[in-house]
């Protein structure tokens, strides 16, 4: 009987310590901030997640618990009224020593990786400021516009080489993922097509050491979209001139199929998603209908379905019988084409006349319709 009471209480601290092993605690003081409520957000991906609402007492001191597994740090922010107050970087087993005030200003200490992080916070802060400052300088002052201009051209130059060397010094650590989603104003500091080489080299650093963290899978999923347009802006460079971004991809038997090769006087290019019921829907609706009425006139269309399941892809184009051009590019939203294409949701349709791409949005049936009357006179 003893050795089963040592057993299961050994049993019971293990859950413990493991249970130990998956939070973190911030502890700490925020001036200005006496007997408040403080809500506590946790990054998720592309948007914030509200996860406590915690309480100061009179001076301002807190202390709260943060869920974290060992080897996913996760960032979290501190805010009141919506308005960030601190933002940390924390991992299993953390404990963070926190000072800040209500003003965004603070620091911390307790780990390296949340000081590394909180760095990273206050040079964009300053950015930030700089940015801001020159940019009313500039629409205030306009004797001095070239001098000013200048000036708010070589602040984000110097800052823009400035965070390429802290990426590449801090490949491995995960405090400079959001250093990649910075903007100046509204450009993305990292705009060039070349950051690409960037995004790759620091993700695949990343991968090794937080290989399940969403951050890292999903900065990993952003630098192979960069890498795909990368390599199709390089193949379109040397390729032969074309009045439209040529697409190749596989139909139903694996053969490559080129939208260049669609010999029409008018081609309906038309992106789509299987997953999607209403658009498996207007295969049979409406693109079947207008291939029958406009075919013998000079149409075709070049079907391409942005889906990972490329079998049920397949298995629709089968029982549907579409007869025109089908194929799959199963990088999904990551596609280069759909990149290439600005291709921002699903379906959009493109006109391509006489081999000339068409500046002109499709944005209903009978718009479609009158289109293709004129074009196919």
């Amino acid at each position: 009987m003893k050795s089963i009471l040592k057993r299961s209480a050994g049993a019971v601290l293990a859950i413990l310590a493991a249970a130990a092993c998956n939070n973190a605690r911030v502890s700490g003081t925020i001036e200005g901030a006496g007997n408040m409520q403080i809500e506590v957000n946790l990054l998720n991906i592309n948007k914030f997640q509200a996860v406590d609402t915690i309480s100061t007492d009179a001076a301002g001191n807190f202390s709260c618990k943060l869920e974290v597994s060992k080897g996913n740090p996760e960032f979290y922010y501190f805010c009141r009224n919506g308005r960030r107050l601190a933002s940390v970087l924390v991992d299993a087993g953390d404990r963070i020593e926190l000072k800040a005030d209500t003003l965004g200003n603070f620091s911390l200490s307790g780990s390296e990786e949340a000081e590394l992080y909180s760095s990273v916070e206050s040079d964009y802060r300053a950015f930030t400021a700089d940015m801001n400052a020159l940019v009313a300088k500039l629409e205030s002052d306009s004797e001095n516009y070239a001098a000013n201009s200048k000036a708010l051209t070589a602040r984000y130059v110097q800052y823009y080489r400035d965070r390429i060397r802290f990426v590449m010094e801090h490949s491995h650590s995960i405090a400079v993922v959001p250093v990649f989603y910075q903007k100046a104003g509204q450009l993305p500091l990292f705009s060039q097509q070349t950051d690409a080489l960037r995004f790759r080299e620091v993700s695949d650093s990343l991968l090794l050491s937080y290989p399940e963290s969403r951050y890292v899978k999903a900065l990993r999923s952003e630098a192979e979209a960069r890498m795909n347009a990368l390599d199709l802006s390089a193949k379109l460079s040397t390729a032969e001139a074309v009045n439209f971004p040529d697409i190749v991809l596989p139909d139903l038997k694996g053969e490559k199929r080129k939208l260049s090769e669609t010999d029409a006087k008018v081609v309906l290019l038309h992106f789509w998603s299987n997953s999607v019921p209403e658009q498996r829907q207007m295969n049979i609706e409406l693109l079947k209908p207008l291939y029958q009425m406009y075919y013998g006139r000079g149409l075709d269309i070049y079907q391409v379905c942005l889906d990972a399941d490329k079998g049920g892809w397949a298995a629709t184009v089968r029982s549907q019988n579409l007869p025109w051009v089908n194929v799959c590019d199963i990088d999904a939203s990551a596609s280069r084409y759909a990149t290439l294409y600005r291709v921002d949701r699903v379906p959009m349709t493109f006109i391509i006349s006489n081999g000339e791409l068409l500046d002109v949005k499709i944005e209903d049936v009978n718009q479609l319709l009158n289109l293709l009357d004129k074009l196919l006179k």
